[in-house]
């Protein structure tokens, strides 16, 4: 099932389905108990939103060898986790906003994974039954002040630096699958699932032996090699195999 958020022409805001580019409302708990109405409501009649309203952000980085050594690091011996606020949060055909505190804004095109049930201490073997799909994320980052700074969350932080969607599909191949990033139609990102350094699976039973993990948390699971700055006018386009395409155009802050 493709699960998404939206808001239809009164304002009101739904969870959804997809099917044919016609939605129908999700009538129920997405995580728990739930009956699907008739897709009868045409895609470009409502507004997505992003597909989910997680409590935290959690994301990997160094998860590719390839993107650990374009910037000279080495590949961590365990997950090294960082956080994004869910205020970072934006989806399709929203605007990445370039902030005037950085003079380097670079795409991270990556596989996010959306948590479906609540659970600490999560074995691999159980990390499955945790999982409620996986969507398409763009990690913006302000390269500039990640080099700066003692730690990332002024970097990875700013509103719009985390674009999550355009929905969340039930079902993908996460060990396998194809994550491209175009910037105005250029190839800048090419990288598969299995270059992963810790899989899906082993993430979730790190992350969990921290902290507690609840439906809709945010995974971020890295990114391939070709990370390259962003500029006002860019339409950055990431796609995932088996999810679909995310689409963003960077501006600049408005005075």
């Amino acid at each position: 099932m493709r699960s998404i958020k939206f808001m239809d022409h009164d304002g009101t805001i739904h969870d959804g389905w997809v099917f044919e580019n016609q939605v129908g409302i999700v009538q129920g708990d997405i995580f728990t108990e739930f009956k699907r109405d008739q897709a009868t409501i045409p895609m470009s009649e409502i507004k997505l939103l992003p597909p989910v309203a997680p409590s935290k952000i959690i994301c990997v980085g160094r998860n590719y060898p390839a993107h650990a050594k374009e910037h000279g690091v080495e590949v961590p011996k365990v997950p090294l986790i960082f956080l994004k606020p869910p205020s970072s949060l934006i989806t399709n055909d929203d605007e990445i906003v370039l902030p005037p505190q950085s003079k380097q804004v670079e795409h991270e095109a990556e596989l996010a994974v959306i948590i479906g049930k609540q659970g600490r201490w999560i074995t691999p073997e159980q990390a499955k039954e945790m999982i409620f799909g996986y969507s398409i994320a763009n990690d913006v980052t302000a390269r500039d002040l990640q080099r700066t700074d003692n730690q990332w969350t002024r970097a990875k932080g700013f509103d719009t630096f985390c674009s999550l969607g355009p929905w969340i599909e039930s079902d993908i191949n996460p060990l396998d699958s194809l994550i491209t990033c175009r910037v105005n139609g250029e190839m800048r990102q090419m990288g598969s699932t299995r270059d992963m350094v810790f899989s899906v699976r082993q993430l979730i039973a790190y992350i969990s032996s921290i902290m507690t993990l609840m439906p809709g948390d945010v995974i971020l699971t890295g990114t391939p090699a070709g990370v390259s700055p962003l500029a006002p006018g860019d339409i950055v386009e990431i796609s995932i195999e088996g999810i679909g395409t995310l689409r963003n155009k960077v501006v600049s802050q408005k005075e």
